[in-house]
């Protein structure tokens, strides 16, 4: 079954100022604020977020949710619920509805505060938007960083140099979330989207930089029929996306030698992708009746982007010459979930790899099982 991420919108302005992305039980009680805007332009109407009545509510609806899907392995991540529109950490060239810059700071980093104490487990991920609302972004993001959550960016094309700089050099357990933010239709028909001298056209560049930026995940603004559509037309970029995209983790040499008597293996795992693992590693060596015989987690974020890390697993005795299995978990938040290895070989159903042992000699490694 598929995973599926999801954000709560605390505002959106595609509704505004009809209606709110409020339920009525809360913008009842809670003071509205028309946004002041240098240059003419629509109406815009955001909620006093410190008021005590949108705060009761906010705590109330992530202890809910949290109740429901903070352990649930098919949910993948959530976005963390910021100011403004579309919950990203702004409202555009229209100024914030606090009455100070420090309310509007004080407000959002205890918001934020209160989301990662309540998500125990799903991973979070802020938005990395500059904070040119003045409400607080970098508080936010510095503290939001430091306590695991992951990162995500509204534009791969559209968003400052620095921020696209300061995405690409994350520490590696921290994984990104890019969002296309501009070719939302993935049409064909468009003069706008002719290819360049390379064959290349405008979309397939911005799905593209998602591998220049070391993403994790691509989000789309758009329907499962644009893109179904797209890909028939044009699948090349799908296709590097699918190979490289993310982390995709195999064991790639595999040694096994004699030491303190037993059977030791020594497991090179290469990382095929573009980004690091989003946590720790987890690799266990069962039997074939899923008895542990060792394990252990490998340094966060390890292996890194196109690197190796070797691990050792020391097995219990009378082993040699049966059979084991190789798996792998990805454990964030001191969740973990089932990791499928990213190789060629047939794989069980769960994702993992069944190796044989070699049978001992007294010529000390055993390379390439």
């Amino acid at each position: 079954m598929s995973r599926f991420a999801f954000r709560v919108q605390l505002s959106n302005p595609e509704f505004q100022p009809a209606r709110l992305a409020l339920p009525d039980f809360v913008r009842d009680r809670v003071p509205l604020v028309t946004l002041r805007r240098p240059k003419p332009g629509p109406a815009r109407v955001e909620p006093r977020y410190d008021h005590p009545e949108f705060q009761k509510a906010f705590r109330e609806l992530n202890e809910l949710l949290a109740a429901e899907l903070d352990a649930d392995p098919l949910v993948e991540f959530q976005d963390l619920m910021m100011y403004g529109f579309w919950g990203e950490g702004h409202t555009s060239d229209w100024a914030h509805p606090f009455p100070d810059d420090l309310t509007a700071e004080r407000t959002f980093v205890a918001m934020t505060e209160l989301q990662m104490a309540a998500w125990k487990c799903l991973p979070l991920a802020v938005n990395a938007q500059p904070d040119i609302s003045r409400v607080g972004n970098r508080e936010v993001q510095d503290r939001a960083v430091r306590a695991g959550c992951w990162l995500r960016s509204d534009s791969v094309i559209l968003d400052e140099p620095i921020q696209i700089e300061a995405l690409a050099h994350r520490p590696p357990w921290l994984a990104v979330v890019m969002e296309d933010g501009y070719h939302r239709h993935y049409r064909t028909d468009d003069a706008r989207y002719a290819v360049d001298g390379a064959g290349v056209d405008a979309i397939e560049k911005t799905m593209l930089h998602v591998l220049d930026m070391g993403a994790n995940y691509w989000s789309l603004w758009t329907e499962a029929e644009n893109v179904a559509r797209y890909r028939e037309s044009r699948p090349s970029a799908f296709q590097a996306l699918e190979q490289r995209m993310g982390y995709r983790v195999r064991p790639s040499w595999i040694w096994q030698r004699k030491r303190y008597g037993t059977a030791e293996l020594v497991i090179a795992f290469s990382n095929d992708g573009v980004a690091g693992v989003p946590g720790v590693l987890n690799v266990r060596v069962e039997d074939r009746a899923g008895r542990l015989l060792a394990g252990g987690g490998l340094d966060a974020g390890h292996p890194c982007a196109g690197r190796l890390r070797l691990g050792s697993f020391v097995l219990p005795s009378g082993l040699d010459g049966s059979e084991v299995v190789l798996k792998a978990e990805l454990e964030t938040r001191g969740v973990r979930r089932p990791v499928r290895w990213a190789c060629a070989q047939p794989l069980n159903p769960d994702g993992s790899l069944t190796l044989a042992l070699k049978r001992h000699r007294d010529d000390g490694w055993r390379k390439g099982i």
